[in-house]
């Protein structure tokens, strides 16, 4: 299980987003209406792969996605998003 929420079937990849910006750098506060969607988040578990394909992410790596990539589910007060590894455009950090 991962974090309580599950574990993804094949070929699927369970994320966390970051928060979006609450705040400016100058201190304005940006209202929830006008915060950007983000796009960053760290993998949280990874489904088992399809016959003939290999899963490049793990678990802990942080990934940049499509705007619209995913699937939003909310499961113990947290957001998350479940897409494929095909929505992942890049793996920022190990």
């Amino acid at each position: 299980m991962a974090n309580n929420v599950g574990r993804p079937i094949a070929g699927k990849i369970l994320v966390k987003p970051v928060e979006a910006e609450q705040k400016t750098s100058s201190g304005i506060i940006i209202p929830d209406s006008a915060q950007e969607k983000p796009q960053e988040g760290k993998v949280i578990a990874v489904g088992k792969p399809k016959k003939d394909e290999v899963i490049e992410v793990k678990a802990g790596d942080m990934v940049l996605y499509g705007k619209y990539s995913g699937t939003e589910i909310h499961r113990d007060g947290q957001d998350y998003l479940i897409m494929n590894q095909s929505d992942i455009l890049l793996v920022i950090k190990e």
